[in-house]
């Protein structure tokens, strides 16, 4: 989802010192020391800003406590490894962290949450939380064992120069498959120069190529990838195959990037730092928080970016109803299942994510709020001038499924857009070895064709 760079580095360890003040709860006077594992790149700095002011505010409040902060330099799925290797051991597993929504319920079979239920219903700000952004930290128990920071849409981002020089009219709306394929040809046609659209597809971008490519494809097409009410995985699906013939078109006459591109872990860094900004991409399907690189502070400063840039809903195959489709994902903080100190921890949470600290993160990061009250701040309101048209699109979004199972159905999902692109294999047949995939991860009763 979010870009990040591919750079990693190992957990910081610092050791605990004895403050000043003496702990009334511990006589011996020794500090206590909660452990924050969060990440951090040169393109995502907003949470290590708002961490390091949830610290200094807890520390103030909680003499005697220590709050260790241990930021982990890498992209979104490395980050989830490095997280994973620290929480399967005591001596490394933090106390709060930095958790993905689809990873809730695997790690929560894993047995590395806390359950926060009884912490919840001593905290009043629990109300302000939008209901549908609390059910991304819930699992299959109903119990609750994350807390939202944010949270995102997908949408298409192009840059009006390219299209009005191609003579596009402005704004920008497609209305179906087709509306997108006619508009990148006239973009090529133009000047061969200029990369017309942008999708992400294959291993390289991890999530970023099913949460920014693939999945509205798929759900535009009115199928899915699970079917809810039966709790099985779909499989043969046309909606399936044509999202994969979309990109294989789109490939194919090169009106995307090269597959050797997509295939480069690090491709979004030339999306915002190098192609919009100099006028060299037509549009890209990106997430809601796109601002966030070009705006002042961001890792892509890009003055008046507002002007320069459109912001449009992708649209169904053919246009039916509901005429547009995103997702959502986002993040949470979570408490680790073997923390010694779940009060300490949860007070450390509930700081961390107050209404100070949850405006200054949401703005930061250009993601659409959670907190009903951080939602209706003026500067939340005015802190890009796409708010609101990324915001619209959670009436049409949709959120992955919440499945142990999940992360290796994706990963299936991605080695299909993979072999496509690449022309090693036809739409038909990459859907097949998808379906056989599928069946070996879960179990043939656990799929339904449709």
């Amino acid at each position: 989802m979010r870009r990040q760079s591919l750079k990693t580095m190992s957990l910081i360890a610092s050791a605990m010192i004895v403050l000043t003040a003496c702990n009334p709860a511990d006589p011996a006077g020794a500090s206590k020391t909660l452990k924050v594992a969060y990440q951090k790149t040169d393109s995502f700095t907003a949470l290590d800003t708002m961490l390091q002011a949830a610290k200094q505010e807890f520390e103030a409040a909680n003499q005697g406590v220590k709050v260790e902060l241990q930021p982990i330099q890498a992209n979104d799925d490395d980050y989830g490894t490095k997280l994973a290797l620290a929480l399967r051991s005591p001596s490394t597993a933090p106390d709060v962290f930095y958790e993905d929504t689809f990873k809730v319920r695997s790690d929560v079979d894993a047995g590395y949450l806390l359950k926060l239920d009884s912490h919840l219903e001593g905290w009043a700000d629990w109300d302000t939380f939008d209901d549908g952004a609390k059910a991304a930290g819930r699992a299959d128990d109903g119990g609750t064992y994350a807390v939202p920071l944010g949270t995102d849409t997908r949408a298409i981002w192009y840059n009006r120069k390219v299209l009005e020089n191609a003579g596009i009219s402005l704004p920008w709306q497609p209305r179906s498959w087709q509306d997108i394929l006619d508009t990148a040809r006239k973009i090529k046609a133009n000047d061969p120069t200029v990369i017309p659209f942008n999708m992400y597809a294959g291993k390289g971008t991890g999530e970023g190529s099913v949460m920014q490519s693939f999945y509205e494809l798929l759900y535009g097409t009115g199928s899915a990838l699970y079917d809810e009410d039966a709790g099985k995985w779909v499989v043969g699906s046309a909606g399936f195959r044509d999202s994969l013939g979309f990109l294989e078109t789109l490939y194919e006459e090169q009106l995307a990037v090269s597959p050797a591109e997509a295939l480069d872990a690090n491709v979004w860094k030339k999306v915002f730092g190098e192609w919009f900004p100099n006028a060299k991409m037509g549009a890209t399907v990106e997430g809601s928080y796109a601002p966030s690189f070009w705006q002042d502070g961001g890792s892509y400063e890009w003055p008046g970016y507002e002007q320069e840039i459109g912001v449009a809903p992708f649209p169904t195959q053919n246009g039916q109803a509901p005429g547009a489709v995103s997702m959502s994902g986002g993040w949470t903080l979570a408490l680790g299942a073997g923390t010694k100190e779940p009060e300490l921890a949860f007070n450390f949470l509930s700081t961390a994510l107050n209404k100070k600290n949850s405006l200054a993160f949401t703005v930061d990061s250009s993601q659409i709020a959670v907190r009903k009250d951080v939602a209706a701040e003026k500067e939340y309101l005015d802190a890009n001038p796409f708010v609101r048209d990324v915001s619209e699109l959670v009436s049409v979004t949709r959120y992955r499924p919440a499945t142990a199972d999940y992360p290796r159905i994706s990963a299936a999902v991605q080695e299909a857009t993979e072999a496509v692109i690449t022309g090693n294999k036809s739409p038909q047949e990459a859907a097949a070895e998808y379906d056989a995939a599928v069946a070996g991860i879960v179990g043939g009763d656990n799929t339904v064709r449709k």
